[in-house]
């Protein structure tokens, strides 16, 4: 396997290669927690709140078969369960179980925790600088809050 030696990077080389790292991480947790990809996905985007499949396909980037396999697949393990929509009494909302949140908040904070340490060899200022840029790029990039801060601080930046 090839070693970093130091050498500089464009931009492009350099993200891709921060986001073979991360998936790395996120591999091995996905693994260690016996989930899919799409399931620690969908178990994290549903920490904060129930989703309306529609929202749940959009947010994941998934087709609608896509996203109603997922669920049946999760809903079978009992991480899942679907409930009427009490605004749309035609349509149904995806909520975790007891079971599904209790391994939505480990899965979510042992990986944050996992990818929070890789870059530790930056300083204290080098580490907020690389946050306000990370944070830039996804906001610019209108990314969909997939994997977010445990909790989040008001019902509108869940939703966005």
């Amino acid at each position: 396997m090839e070693e970093y030696a130091g050498e500089t990077m464009s931009m492009g080389t350099a993200l891709v290669r921060t986001a073979f790292v991360v998936d790395a991480v996120y591999a091995d947790s996905v693994r260690e927690f016996d989930l899919t990809m799409q399931q620690a996905q969908l178990l994290c985007v549903l920490i904060p709140r129930p989703y309306g499949m529609f929202e749940l396909a959009k947010t994941l980037n998934l087709a609608k078969s896509s996203i109603s396999g997922l669920v049946d697949r999760s809903e079978k393990r009992g991480l899942v369960r679907r409930e009427a929509d009490p605004g749309d009494g035609r349509a149904f909302r995806v909520v975790l179980t007891d079971k599904g949140a209790e391994l939505a908040e480990r899965f979510h904070d042992e990986t944050t925790k996992r990818v929070a340490e890789l870059p530790l060899g930056l300083s204290d200022e080098e580490r907020d600088v690389l946050v306000g840029l990370l944070t830039r790029i996804v906001a610019d990039n209108h990314v969909p809050v997939v994997f977010s801060e445990s909790g989040c601080p008001s019902t509108k930046d869940c939703t966005e």
